[in-house]
């Protein structure tokens, strides 16, 4: 059985310049509760590792409005002016990864893979300074896996062992980050007893799972 915690210790079990996966896709799937933790917390320079950075003052778009962050690794940054005023100051480094290959990358990190084969980014800037592996008559990009330390996602149901159960989109990056971080931290909507989730829905087992949130309050 794991121990529900609060938002705020969750945010002091992360150290300021500590790598982050945040699970979402602008916004829909993120776990709110821990983000407005780590602003209330005054955390710095982290590393964001997530799909984008949402819209200004939504999701990780308030980490981003909060000056916490040193350097994002997305796959877009569109939706967020701040990021790219940041970006263009040079108070946010910010690589860009095509989407597919970023959650190839996380996912390799959790099966244990030391990266991906990608045609993806040949002859253009990405390929600069990468392995370029020939499998037949293919050339690929050789892709580093990604890890990160911690994983931060947000998931509709648990239960007390802390098997998560998603809701819809809301599965985005979320199962695959929770693969890919060493500390993972589960923000569930609800928290259930152990076999109210049926088993073909869990799509986190427990056994990653090292923290799990209390359930907000009303």
């Amino acid at each position: 059985m794991k121990k529900a915690i609060k938002s705020e210790d969750a945010a002091k079990l992360i150290p300021d310049g500590a790598s982050l996966m945040i699970g979402g896709f602008m916004g829909v799937g993120t776990p709110n509760r821990v983000i407005d933790a780590l602003v209330a917390r005054g955390a710095k320079d982290l590393e964001i590792i997530a799909n984008d950075t949402a819209m200004p003052n939504v999701g990780i778009g308030k980490l981003i409005a909060a000056n916490a962050v040193r350097r994002v690794v997305a796959s877009h940054i569109g939706l967020n002016p701040q990021t790219q005023e940041k970006m263009m100051s040079g108070e946010i480094e910010v690589e860009l990864v095509p989407q597919g290959t970023l959650v190839e990358q996380i996912r390799a990190a959790g099966v244990g893979l030391g990266g991906i084969l990608t045609p993806t980014g040949l002859g253009t800037r990405v390929a600069e300074g990468k392995e370029i592996v020939t499998v037949g008559d293919q050339d690929y990009l050789l892709e580093q896996a990604i890890s990160a330390e911690f994983a931060l996602i947000s998931a509709k149901n648990c239960d007390y062992v802390g098997n998560l159960e998603y809701s819809l989109t809301a599965h985005n990056f979320n199962p695959v980050m929770a693969l890919a971080g060493k500390t993972v931290i589960a923000e569930p909507e609800h928290i259930l007893p152990v076999g109210a989730i049926p088993p073909d829905s869990v799509k986190t087992p427990g056994i990653l799972v090292d923290h799990i949130l209390e359930r907000a309050r009303k």
